[in-house]
């Protein structure tokens, strides 16, 4: 019925403008057309729910009528994709649903064909358990850590202040205080805004070192310590890669960069800020945990950790190999997967450089527990997490927690207009420019992000629990299961193999493919 009437309205409103600009004197044709018009403007212009009107008042309409006609186009896009998932469109919507409070539920049951190769489902059990806690917690820190912290299993991945306006970062922190989880900063350093609403925060220090370097670019272990100690920082993230552009560094491009940004970060303005590819600080991997050990009693012993996306294994191993050398351990590990969104990176980098999410994980969990330390610190995944299932098949593969990013910038209100480098976001996120940013409402933005927080925990434990589980501990790989090709379907311990628990340590028991890499591996160089 709404699509019928839609494109009655579309051909009959031309021609009742053609004839009453013929037929009516001009002044009944403007009361009857452009007054309305005008009142219409006036609304959008000063309205809060959503700042793509406040941007774009009157024709910004034309995106909500054909949201009304949502579910024809969204079945078109679902039955022309070729891997029998839901295409990204369908995840957005189901994001914007949440973070509104909408209904999010489907009729007809499952839009796509479970038959197509790629289908992936998690195993009901005839024994269900009851839903008792819809906001579990991880704890992060070892018994080096005198300041350990309790995590949400979902918390917002890095975004700096620079890529995203000062009123998404309010939001989104806001929102993080709401929901009782965390917010990463990203590399751009702690800017006033992660700090006005206390929402907890995991600072990631970047090659660039923004806002603890010095004018030089260099580590600055006073500017840290003092940051670092701030109580709502809560843990600590060194980034060695990031799955949109590893071994680039970061980019702010030149257009974006204010005053404001380049005081918080301290760099000249004028030109693109690029952080280098690779860390000062360091220069091996026991360079690496001893930079680790340094910034935990810097910040008076919170959680440190690194983040990377998978590229060379034997690198992995060698870090592996050093915490045993060392006796220095991290107190998470953040494993970003090739398919990491970006607001800007050659498409070289994105398309065809680093290792993808799923192969990372499991990679880097086998190591650890190839060498015995699994047990002694986290892993948190990162990568296109839209759904509870998504993050239910992450935590299956072996990580404690999960980071999302592009979710949560739906969930602020983004429509991927892919302006995000140019500064000119029509929605107020990804950009500079205060007539833009400041259109979108920090307060209501805020408890969208706390709304699709809370809707995913509360899936999340209703999937553990319809499959037969206490609690998320129990899960384990087994559990997720994927129509490989035909009628063959493989759960994803066939699919992602794992290994002994401290195989590594001894020669004879090492499996044949890693033998190589473990020979290769050194713990004093790359």
């Amino acid at each position: 019925m709404t699509r019928k009437l839609f494109v009655l309205l579309a051909l009959l409103l031309p021609v009742a403008v053609l004839a009453s600009a013929k037929f009516w004197p001009p002044i009944i044709w403007s009361l009857t057309f452009i007054l309305p018009l005008i009142a219409l403007g006036i609304h959008d212009m000063t309205q809060r729910n959503h700042s793509l009107l406040r941007l774009y008042p009157i024709i910004g309409h034309l995106r909500f009528l054909f949201e009304a006609i949502r579910p024809e186009i969204q079945q078109y896009f679902v039955e022309s994709n070729t891997n029998g998932q839901p295409v990204n469109r369908e995840f957005r919507a189901l994001v914007y649903q949440r973070a509104k409070g909408d209904r999010d539920t489907r009729p007809f049951g499952t839009q796509f064909d479970v038959y197509r190769d790629g289908h992936e489902w998690i195993n009901h059990s005839l024994a269900p358990k009851a839903v008792h806690d819809h906001s579990p917690r991880i704890r992060f820190g070892g018994s080096c850590c005198s300041q350990p912290y309790e995590a949400s299993p979902l918390n917002i991945s890095a975004m700096s202040f620079g890529a995203l306006s000062r009123n998404a970062i309010l939001a989104l922190n806001k929102g993080a205080k709401t929901g009782g989880f965390a917010h990463n900063t990203g590399e751009g350093g702690i800017s006033p805004y992660h700090l006005e609403h206390g929402g907890d925060l995991i600072w990631q220090i970047g090659t660039g070192y923004f806002g603890c370097r010095k004018l030089d670019g260099s580590f600055d272990e006073v500017l840290f310590a003092e940051k670092a100690r701030l109580a709502t920082v809560k843990m600590i993230e060194i980034k060695l890669s990031q799955g949109a552009k590893p071994g680039h560094g970061g980019i702010l491009p030149a257009v974006k960069l204010t005053t404001e940004i380049a005081e918080i970060r301290n760099v000249p303005l004028g030109r693109d800020v690029i952080s280098p590819p690779a860390h000062t600080a360091f220069s091996s991997p026991v360079g690496l945990l001893e930079f680790v050990a340094k910034l935990r009693e810097l910040s008076a012993g919170k959680p440190v950790g690194f983040k990377l996306c998978l590229g060379r294994k034997t690198e992995f191993v060698a870090i592996c190999k050093a915490m045993l050398a060392t006796d220095i351990t991290p107190d998470f590990i953040t494993v970003d997967g090739a398919e990491g969104g970006t607001g800007a990176a050659p498409v070289e980098l994105t398309n065809s450089v680093g290792t993808p999410l799923r192969d990372g994980l499991i990679f880097i969990h086998n190591a650890l527990v190839g060498t015995g330390l699994r047990s002694s610190l986290r892993l948190i995944a990162s990568g296109k997490v839209f759904s509870a299932f998504h993050l239910l098949r992450l935590l299956a593969l072996g990580a404690d927690a999960v980071n999302a990013a592009r979710a949560m910038m739906f969930a602020l209100g983004c429509i991927q207009a892919l302006k995000c480098n140019n500064d000119t976001c029509p929605t107020g996120i990804a950009t500079q420019n205060p007539a833009r940013n400041k259109a979108l409402d920090v307060n209501r933005k805020a408890q969208r992000v706390a709304n699709y927080h809370t809707a995913m925990m509360e899936n999340l434990m209703e999937l553990a629990a319809a499959a037969g589980l206490r609690n998320l501990d129990e899960l384990r790989p087994w559990h997720i299961l994927r129509r490989v090709s035909g009628t063959d379907v493989r759960h994803y311990d066939n699919l992602f193999p794992r290994i002994a628990e401290n195989c590594l340590l001894d020669e004879a028991t090492i499996p044949p493919l890693w033998r190589k890499m473990w020979k290769r591996a050194q713990a004093d160089s790359w």
